[in-house]
């Protein structure tokens, strides 16, 4: 039986709505359908409180500096209970913040060596200008190399390695850059390279050394949900860091647990959206019920994002 896994989860929180934290606390707290509380022990933490996620036209929010969220972590350090496996960092538009969270990254791998960061990339928003476009240096300069996983889609790790991706070849050539830097896992979550089942399908590739002369490769195809989501690349993060601690060493088995799972909550999603409002799918947020019948059976009800 496996013993207790401890996970500090630093990312945003939303007051109405499923991103960031919203959006990883309970896969990390659930497997299969069965709450794993007594293996997985998760806390999180706020880089920045929204009333909304960004995508909404209107929304108000505080962000966390550096001084704010050493005052939390300190909290925790006073009791004696900074001790954990895993750090799962994602959204923030703080520069002083991301230093923090590196100093804190280097202060738990001190205490715990085996400890694995992962890192939930939310890049693509500075298309839509909500991620300060100053942040990327930091990222790419101090986050990255302390990170152990990055799951970047195609985008952002063309931003991460200053390179653009056009072929499979190309996309394998930035992940070893990516490697470079810093992280053991590499995972570009989607991209848009022309798939052999054709337009439907998404191809996700994953990369990882085992140590020896032997590197774990994989490469997936998924069929394209026809719907806009916002969380998902937060619930892909969270879901890979929990399938990586049942199978520490097997990339291949935690990726497709990892996309499996997400594609379920997806059409599941979609189909409750349908219930509960019939015909074209507009922006909708899923309601209670449906939630918690996710809930109950292991799936987390995802929000529509905005079109």
């Amino acid at each position: 039986m496996e013993g207790e896994c401890r996970v500090l989860s630093i990312q945003n929180h939303v007051v109405r709505g499923y991103v960031g934290s919203r959006a990883a606390m309970f896969p990390l707290q659930c497997q299969q359908g069965r709450p794993v509380d007594a293996t997985v022990n998760s806390a999180q933490a706020p880089s920045f409180q929204m009333s909304l996620q960004p995508s909404y036209a209107h929304w108000k929010g505080q962000v966390l500096n550096s001084q704010e969220f050493h005052e939390l972590y300190e909290g925790l350090k006073i009791s004696s209970v900074n001790k954990y496996d895993y750090l799962l960092t994602g959204y923030t538009r703080d520069k002083s913040f991301l230093a923090m969270v590196v100093d804190i990254v280097r202060e738990l791998k001190q205490q715990n060596p085996r400890l694995v960061y992962g890192e939930s990339w939310t890049m693509m928003p500075l298309l839509h200008s909500y991620v300060p476009q100053d942040l990327l240096p930091v990222y790419r300069e101090k986050v990255v190399p302390v990170a152990d996983i990055i799951t970047p889609n195609q985008f952002e790790a063309e931003l991460l390695s200053g390179r653009k991706i056009h072929s499979e070849e190309e996309a394998l050539e930035v992940m070893d850059m990516l490697h470079c830097m810093g992280p053991d896992t590499v995972v570009i979550t989607s991209s848009d390279l022309p798939s052999p089942q054709g337009s439907d399908y998404l191809i996700a590739l994953g990369r990882k050394p085992d140590g020896s002369t032997v590197t774990q490769r994989i490469r997936m195809e998924m069929r394209k949900v026809d719907a806009v989501f916002v969380g998902t690349g937060d619930l892909f993060a969270a879901m890979l860091l929990a399938w990586t601690h049942k199978h520490p060493d097997n990339l291949k088995v935690a990726c497709e647990k990892t996309v499996s799972a997400m594609q379920h909550v997806l059409q599941r999603t979609i189909r409750c959206a349908k219930g509960t409002c019939p015909g074209p799918l507009p922006f909708l947020p899923v309601g209670a019920p449906c939630l918690e019948e996710g809930r109950r059976e292991g799936l987390y009800i995802l929000e529509f994002g905005v079109p």
